[in-house]
């Protein structure tokens, strides 16, 4: 009972107060042991008028361990399933007290936590940017098993709840309010438990104030049964749609949808057992693990500075510059200014960089047309934006951003003469896909103080910075570039120096694939679907189109320059392709006028004839399944290559960087954790086979021998 305070006053309300060890409450065996004995002495209570349910912690409760989760394995789904009735049990047991029960939400309530408030008869939350509500389990490939799926239903109808239920919706407390989650709102955290107190004596005189809605005598579910025409069509198309998005790979919004589905359609306690054995399965399966790994543990050792250099005090950047306003600068400018910081942005022109400066303001302009943000706020932000064409707005700046063409020597001279405008210990940072960052600082009079910064775009909507270290690069400057993303509110991943680093590396394995199987005469809508079917956002050859076959050729220059044209496999099947399409067809991708596919006024594409005409050769069949495993294992075994060759530095990094810089499929949960639950020893079986079939490219990495020999996971 130490961890929840128990406190009675003179109106017979007892406040609750949980306190758990450790820095957030959570709902392990903890939790369970302190939450029996307190229902038991509720239930025994004399004199007992209401209960408030409130937290000693920032956060109110912090949901389900997921250590617990993860340890989970195929054979213990009795025991699992034991763990998940007896939590659900006390909940049951808290909301049928013959007193009204308030939740006090100071802080975020998400998963458990918010499953726990849904189980009091009222919920009152401060209304406080740090209040976070939600049910975000589908995130992580579960299901809210604490009664969230039942109690949602009841609550809200089927219709309504299955939205935040299956998209993981989090809300701020005023969005909580209004959809009816909360039922009201205080300003700040000392007025939380009198508010709540004061709402139990105003029920003292209503017999059924103790009584949840769906446990009252004719109780009809929100929004009609399942047996209303609305309801029932809902019912008959939504397994369809959901399978539309998420192409049978991701389990859990199946599984949500059937326990929702079940608890519209049985009574109350039923649907809760229905809902236990969905939550079983899933964290059973390899799907659940690799997201809990990688969505949950990986991204916060990443976000907390996993790859930082600790013994490097945290710093801000207060002004940074932009060079060139195009498609990256313009980013880069709008979500520094969003995050506070001064941007000078300069062009060869006032006029291109004010062009630049208009995509911030377009962006804001949305913003404040949803209600997101203030007008006046809107002026602030574009106020940091300085568009300029002159070297000496740029003196003084703590930070440089370099966004021009992929360009060595462009890049080597807008170092040579911009470098000196850093005000003493800045940081030069180059926006690279895929020059060598060693190779660029050679221009640089300081380059301990140069690094690589990758951006993916649109900027303002990918989550990831690639950071990128050469080989004098200091820890001081990686320190900066590390804390610059994390001010602009990117995730950052560290790689060593190399061309194509790991994500440009990695997922020009994917482009390569698709592309040689084109050339082998499969049918390029085929290998556009096997891509789409092993979990990745589109095709291959669609990819190809929007970076530009065009931009392809200019890459291939530089690399031959370089002598690196070929540094990491033979290129040149895919390279015969490319250089077929842009040279003798003019195919030079989408902004190219048409690449693989061909594009309509109406936004629509299809496949060019012509490909069809050049390499399609009906005759040739290869297994969907070896398509599929060649699109994803290529990918798996170049992160590999960069994890053996200490491109990655981290495997959390490489899983990171695959998820939210690649778009590797989200049930594998990055291309490294793939391994661990696929099995090492079958992945190295299956790549021998993929070799002996397709080519000495799908060998296995030494280091998965490695790991297979030693009995290891990839961690």
């Amino acid at each position: 009972m130490s961890v929840f305070k128990y406190e009675k006053d003179a109106d017979g309300i007892v406040t609750v107060t949980m306190d758990m060890t450790g820095p957030v409450n959570a709902m392990n065996e903890e939790y369970r042991l302190a939450m029996d004995e307190t229902i038991a002495r509720l239930e025994a209570e004399q004199g007992l008028s209401g209960v408030v349910l409130a937290s000693a912690k920032k956060v109110f409760f912090a949901g389900g361990d997921l250590n617990d989760l993860l340890a989970a394995q195929p054979g213990d789904e009795a025991a699992f399933m034991a763990e998940g009735e007896r939590v659900k049990s006390g909940l049951r047991r808290l909301e049928k007290l013959p007193v009204p029960v308030v939740a006090a939400i100071n802080g975020a309530a998400l998963g458990g936590g918010f499953e726990i408030a849904l189980a009091c008869n009222y919920r009152v939350a401060c209304d406080d940017r740090n209040v976070q509500l939600g049910l975000p389990e589908v995130s992580l490939g579960l299901l809210p098993g604490g009664g969230g799926v039942v109690r949602m239903v009841n609550l809200l109808g089927l219709e309504k709840a299955l939205p935040y239920l299956l998209e993981g919706t989090r809300m701020d407390a005023a969005a909580a309010l209004e959809a009816g989650l909360v039922h009201a709102l205080v300003e700040s955290q000392e007025q939380l438990v009198p508010a709540a107190k004061a709402w139990i004596v105003g029920q003292s005189d209503k017999a059924d104030a103790g009584l949840q809605p769906w446990d009252r005598k004719g109780f009809r579910l929100p929004g009609g049964s399942v047996s209303s025409p609305q309801l029932a069509q809902l019912i008959t198309v939504a397994p369809a749609m959901l399978r539309k998005k998420t192409r049978g790979l991701m389990p859990a919004p199946e599984v949500i949808l059937d326990c929702a589905v079940e608890a519209a359609r049985l009574d109350f306690d039923t649907a809760l057992k229905i809902e236990s054995r969905g939550l079983t399965w899933l964290a059973m399966t390899p799907v659940a693990k690799n997201m809990i790994s990688t969505f949950f543990f990986a991204m916060n050792r990443v976000n907390r500075g996993g790859s930082r250099p600790p013994a490097v005090p945290p710093q801000s950047v207060t002004r940074v510059g932009v060079l060139g306003a195009g498609m990256m600068g313009q980013g880069i400018a709008y979500v520094s200014a969003m995050a506070g910081i001064e941007v000078v942005l300069k062009d060869i022109s006032v006029e291109a960089a004010e062009k630049g400066k208009a995509y911030s303001e377009a962006l804001l302009a949305k913003r404040v047309q949803r209600g997101k943000m203030t007008e006046e706020k809107k002026e602030q932000v574009l106020d940091l934006i300085l568009p300029t064409a002159s070297n000496d707005d740029l003196a003084g700046c703590d930070f440089i951003v370099e966004a021009v063409f992929e360009n060595l020597s462009l890049k080597h001279k807008i170092t040579r003469e911009l470098e000196g405008q850093l005000a003493a210990g800045g940081v030069w940072g180059s926006n690279t896909s895929s020059l060598p960052i060693t190779e660029l600082a050679a221009a640089s009079s300081k380059p301990e103080n140069f690094i690589g910064v990758h951006f993916f775009s649109p900027v303002d909507k990918m989550p990831l910075v690639e950071i990128i270290c050469g080989e004098k690069t200091s820890d001081e400057t990686l320190a900066r570039a590390y804390d610059y993303a994390r001010q602009i509110k990117k995730t950052p991943i560290v790689v060593n120096d190399s061309l194509g680093f790991f994500t440009s590396r990695t997922f020009g394995t994917y482009l390569d694939e698709g592309v040689r199987m084109v050339k082998e005469g499969l049918h390029p809508v085929q290998v556009e679907n096997m891509g789409k079917a092993v979990g990745m956002p589109v095709g291959p050859l669609a990819v190809y189109d929007e970076v530009s076959l065009e931009l392809s050729i200019k890459a291939q220059a530089t690399w031959e320059e370089m002598g690196e044209l070929d540094k990491f496999g033979d290129g040149s099947v895919a390279r015969d392709v490319i250089n077929a399409m842009v040279g003798e067809h003019g195919r030079g991708g989408r902004h190219h006028g048409g690449g693989f596919y061909e594009y309509a006024a109406d936004g629509s594409k299809a496949i060019w004839p012509g490909l069809l005409e050049l390499y399609y050769q009906p005759g040739i069949s290869v297994p969907e399944q070896d398509m599929r495993d060649r699109l994803l294992f290529r990918q798996v075994i170049e992160a590999l290559r960069c994890l053996e060759s200490g491109v990655l530095r981290t495997v959390d990094d490489g899983n990171i960087g695959s998820i939210m810089g690649i778009g590797a499929p989200p049930w594998t949960g990055g291309f490294i954790q793939f391994v661990n639950t696929y099995g090492v020893e079958r992945f190295v079986h299956r790549c021998e086979d993929l070799a002996a079939a397709y080519g000495e490219r799908f060998q296995p990495p030494a280091i998965a021998r490695q790991k297979l020999a030693a009995g290891e996971l990839f961690e």
